[in-house]
């Protein structure tokens, strides 16, 4: 999120958060060009009035690199002039200040189901079946329930089964990028996931690789 409107992008950051994502606030348009280079990110909320360089200006060098995620203008500039600019800059979206924190959430989730070449609607490894649209997961056709954070972290790595993943990367991924490395905040998630998808189970979905990480296996028996 480029905002530098304080309050606002502590109350978006929140909102966010509390629906499974990780939020990085930049409050300087050059700056945010960094951090784009620097992480793979989903989506960007772009705020118009930014210093260092605009927000129109922002999202063109964005699309003229090849930055393929959504983009989602959120300004109080809300001309029909300023939202053609936008729109013809490269953004997929556009949400006027003042807002409804609940539209923006859903503009959010909307923008999450544009599916790309390589994201499939749904995510089947073994009997596991997650659905990205509802946030439901089933395995062996049981339904478990998942918190939103849980969600995200299966979904990566169920998305890349046999893909080893680092607690650095998990972390950069699934949370804020200034979170303490140290946390043992993956380890937490990781037995919550165990816990719920494994119940009743000799063999992990998820393995654990000693000093390097995780992933889902890809030996799995079903049954199992």
């Amino acid at each position: 999120m480029v905002e530098d409107e304080t309050a606002i992008a502590t109350g978006i950051r929140v909102a966010l958060t509390a629906d499974g994502h990780a939020v990085d606030v930049i409050g300087d348009g050059l700056e945010a060009l960094n951090w784009v280079e620097a992480y793979p990110y989903d989506l960007v909320i772009l705020d118009i009035v930014l210093p260092g360089l605009d927000g129109f200006a922002v999202c063109a060098r964005l699309r003229a690199t090849g930055f393929p995620a959504p983009i989602l203008i959120l300004t109080a500039l809300d001309d029909v002039a300023d939202r053609v600019t936008g729109l013809d800059r490269g953004a997929d979206d556009y949400l006027a200040k003042p807002f409804a924190v609940a539209e923006l959430r859903a503009r959010v989730r909307a923008l999450g189901r544009r599916i790309g070449p390589d994201r499939a609607a749904t995510i089947t490894v073994g009997d596991l079946e997650l659905d990205p649209a509802t946030l439901s997961v089933t395995r062996a056709g049981r339904p478990i329930r998942l918190t939103a954070r849980e969600f995200a972290l299966l979904e990566l790595l169920a998305r890349h089964p046999g893909q080893l993943f680092t607690q650095d990367r998990l972390l950069d991924a699934l949370w804020n990028a200034d979170f303490v490395a140290e946390s043992n905040v993956v380890e937490v998630y990781i037995r919550s996931l165990r816990r719920k998808i494994d119940e009743g189970r000799r063999n992990g979905l998820i393995e654990t690789v000693r000093g390097s990480g995780y992933r889902i296996r890809t030996d799995q028996d079903p049954g199992s």
